[in-house]
This record gives structure tokens, sequence and C-alpha cells, in this order.
């Protein structure tokens, strides 16, 4: 009889999340009954057996040094049994189970790192946002330190509960694709003109994926005058969304003098009320103006502030502009009305007076 062979370890996938629980959430896996809020940061998990497991959230910049990471996993070791996790928005939660080691983290936390603590409950949480200047192949902008200009001028919205009608998530992209995603209220770069192809570069790209990759089908192989082949983008057709550049570096859409930054609203993936929905175009043409980005800022201070004084309790940024209207938004904040909040797309018919298409 043949010996059955030994399968060899899995080593692709994600691990198996449940040999890193804290020994405590292991311990009450599926038994949990309740949770609080015990201050603005702090959490606590109540299992039906009386265990307590508390967590600690801190606000950290996305970009970390190796240092800066050990740093973080020397305070976990010290009061949390070297148990920590990081969320999808990059705030740092420590988890622990004496309450005792809440303050003397919570210090550790502000002195030796530099991290706030909050983003619980009706706050802001932790900006997300993609890579910028430092990693990324096609920024137009700097996400990450639009991000931290933005959160020096929200700090008390992050560090207190309930000082919103609900939570608020943010999102920044440094380029149109918007790989930051969906968010209450979402900062984009927004290019102006199609790629201005450079033919001298052209030859070291494989065409047939920079064809490929266009999501309106813009981009189109030619030969020129020497009969080489290169391309050629079809302005009519182009939306200057910037994936050819990513695949060919030499179809150059980034121009510092016409790109600009715009808001957008009411984004949201949770199936809660109202379920997921897409955010919307609110403020448009935003200068990209570094290193502070102040028009930015003062942008969605203004939204802030209206929501603050307009919103009803537990009604998220999207909910509360159907619920008044985009008419009644721009009244109240003052933004310009533009044709580029106008949607002239063949789908547009079915959402006419429904979004951002008011009259006015």
């Amino acid at each position: 009889m043949a010996r059955a062979k030994k399968m060899a370890p899995r080593d692709n996938g994600a691990p198996d999340y449940k040999k890193n629980l804290h020994p405590l959430m292991a311990k009450n896996y599926g038994k949990w009954s309740y949770h609080e809020k015990l201050r603005p940061g702090v959490l606590v998990h109540g299992a039906e057996n009386g265990d307590r497991l508390y967590t600690v959230r801190a606000g950290s910049p996305r970009t970390l040094s190796v240092d800066k990471v050990r740093q973080i996993c020397d305070i976990a070791d010290k009061y949390c049994q070297g148990h920590l996790r990081f969320t999808s928005r990059a705030n740092v939660e420590f988890l622990l189970a004496n309450e005792a080691d809440i303050d003397p983290l919570i210090k550790e936390v502000n002195e030796t790192l530099g991290f706030p603590v909050g983003g619980t409950g009706h706050s802001i949480s932790n900006i997300v946002h993609t890579q910028g200047w430092l990693h990324c192949n096609l920024p137009g902008t700097d996400a990450a330190g639009s991000v931290k200009a933005l959160m020096d001028l929200l700090y008390e919205e992050f560090v207190t509960d309930d000082s919103l009608p609900a939570r608020v998530k943010i999102s920044a992209s440094c380029c149109q694709i918007n790989c930051g995603g969906q968010a209450d209220i979402s900062i984009n770069l927004q290019h102006h003109h199609p790629p201005r192809i450079k033919p001298e570069g052209v030859g070291v790209c494989e065409l047939p994926k920079v064809v490929a990759i266009c999501p309106v089908a813009a981009i189109r192989p030619r030969q020129d005058e020497t009969g080489k082949t290169t391309l050629e983008v079809v302005d009519e057709k182009c939306m200057y969304c910037g994936a050819c550049h990513g695949q060919c570096p030499t179809m150059e859409i980034r121009d510092a003098k016409t790109d600009t930054l715009s808001i957008w609203l009411g984004g949201k993936t949770a199936s809660t009320r109202k379920g997921p929905s897409f955010m919307r175009l609110a403020v448009w043409g935003l200068p990209n103006n570094t290193p502070r980005w102040p028009e930015v800022g003062a942008a969605v201070r203004k939204i802030l502030d209206v929501y603050k004084q307009t919103g009803r309790p537990y009604e998220r940024i999207g909910e509360w502009v159907d619920r008044i209207g985009w008419k009644r938004f721009f009244e109240l904040t003052g933004f310009p009305f533009t044709k580029y909040h106008i949607d002239d797309s063949p789908l547009a018919r079915s959402t006419f007076n429904t979004s951002s298409h008011v009259r006015l």
C-alpha cells in the first residue's frame, strides 16, 4: 500500500488570523455580550463569563519607519502581551487585559510615539490615503502631505468623541484613479487634459498592455512617419484617468499648472440604513497648492461646520445631503455649482433631482 504523500505547508494566501489573536479574544471567541466606549479612543468588550478586553486606538501617519514600528511593538510587549493590530484606516489598536495599564500606555503612546489617541464614536477616524510622492508611480499631488495638513486642522474632531452627528471617514488620493476609495469626504486629484506622448520613449513600453488598460478605448496603435509602431490618444474619448501612465511612463498626464483637487461626498460601504453608496462631486477646481493645501483644508472645514449645525444624530454625511438636498447644501456652504456637477452620461435621466442634478 503506497504511503500518502505529506503535503508541504501552505505558503501563500492570508495567514490564519486565529493564531495571532489576543489570549482573551481567543478564549471568548464568539462569546462576547457587549462593547462600549469608556472615553475617546478607549473601548471595552465584555464576554459572557465576565472577561473584559480593552482597546486603545491611536492615529498613525500610516507611513512608518522601521524604528517607529519597533517602538510600537515595544509598547505592545510591555502592556499588551505583544498584541496589537492596524485598522484599515491606519489606526493602531493596542489590546489590553488589565484596565490599570490604560493610562500608562496612553502616556507612552503620546510621549514616545507622538500619536494622538481617539477616533472612536462620532468623531473623525484616521484619514486613509494613497502613497503620494513617496512611493506611487502616478501621483499628481502628495496624499500623505495633504492628510498631515488636514489632520492638523481636524485634530480636535479626532480626539473628541461625539463632536459630530455621526462618524466621518475621510480619504485622499494622489491621482484620479482614486485608490483611496469611497468615503464620507474624499479628496481626489483631477487631471484636465489627455496624456502627452513622448514618441522617443514609447518603444520601451509594452504597447498591447497600454492599449488594453484604457477603460474607454481612447488609446490605439498607429504608424509614425518612419513606419515604426507608436501610440495615439483619441482626445474626445479620454477621461484623463491616467491609468496608461502606469503602463507607459512616457505618456505623461500630470501637469503642475493645470491639475486641481476636488472634494466628493457621501461614499459609504456600510450596509446600515440606506446601504452602500457612491460619492458625488461637491467642490471642483481647488488649487493643488503645496505644501499645506489651505484651500482644501478650508473647504473640508466648511463642510464639517455646516454638517455639525444641521446634521441629525447618527446621520452620515451622504444621508445628510440626501435629506437637505443638494440645492440647500450649496446654499449653506457657499460652494459654487458648476457645469461639472451635472451628469451628462446616458444614465443621467434616471438620476435627475436625486443627487447633485439640482434646479438652481
